[in-house]
């Protein structure tokens, strides 16, 4: 299991790493929430520890914003803040689960594979498809037709957010933010991604499913002789 912890206390963060990588877990660690909804942004986890006190983006924006973004990866909010008000917060933002602090490692540990036997048996796809595409959240496999295509990372994720809504419009912001959190490079880095994707997806197949929405931002979904005809 990969897990993405969002915590910054050291010392905890330390337990947390002693004590899940002796028992075969994968983890990487944020400091703060920016980095955080980066590294979720663009990297494949099962689940994702979230403090809500956070440096810089609190966990609850920081959880409010992947899933605007269309992320499902199961959260659980870790948090001295035990009121119920702080948890209802906490859930409406999108939380999975809520475990307050101090804590028990093992109960931590039993809450996230509960978590994550949940989102792959129950309501949550680990495969993603449109049309003839499809996206293996698990594998990060990716076929069009039956045919691999080999994607970068970026544009891998690019692909997952747009597949995520489709047929709805994804912006230009919600794209930059899934992939560079509030700190996109200069110049128009988001286009020349678009453009390799469309390269892997959409260039050597007839149909195509990446669409430009001038002044909006981007949709991946499967034209119809209608729609085609609506845009002029």
């Amino acid at each position: 299991m990969r897990v993405l912890v969002v915590e910054d206390n050291r010392s905890l963060v330390a337990n947390l790493f002693e004590y899940f990588e002796a028992r075969g877990y994968v983890l990487d660690a944020a400091p703060d929430g920016p980095t955080g909804l980066h590294l979720a942004g663009t990297q494949t986890y099962d689940a994702i520890v979230l403090d809500w006190m956070l440096p810089r983006l609190d966990g609850r924006e920081v959880l409010r914003r992947l899933r605007d973004a269309g992320s499902d990866v199961p959260v659980l909010m870790l948090t001295a803040r035990d009121e119920l008000p702080d948890k209802i917060a906490g859930f409406r933002a999108g939380a999975d689960d809520y475990l307050t602090k101090p804590f028990a490692l093992p109960e931590l540990e039993v809450r996230l594979e509960a978590l994550v036997a949940r989102a792959s048996g129950h309501g949550r796809s680990r495969v993603l498809a449109v049309a003839d595409l499809r996206l293996d959240l698990a594998t990060l496999a990716v076929t069009r037709g039956g045919r691999a295509l080999h994607l970068y990372p970026a544009c891998r994720k690019l692909l997952e957010v747009l597949m995520r809504a489709s047929p709805a419009a994804v912006t230009r912001e919600r794209l930059e933010q899934a992939l560079w959190g509030d700190d996109p490079p200069d110049g128009d880095m988001l286009r020349s991604h678009i453009y390799e994707l469309r390269r892997s997806v959409d260039e050597p197949f007839a149909r195509k499913l990446i669409h430009t929405l001038p002044r909006v931002g981007y949709r991946l979904a499967e034209r119809t002789a209608e729609a085609d005809a609506a845009d002029g």
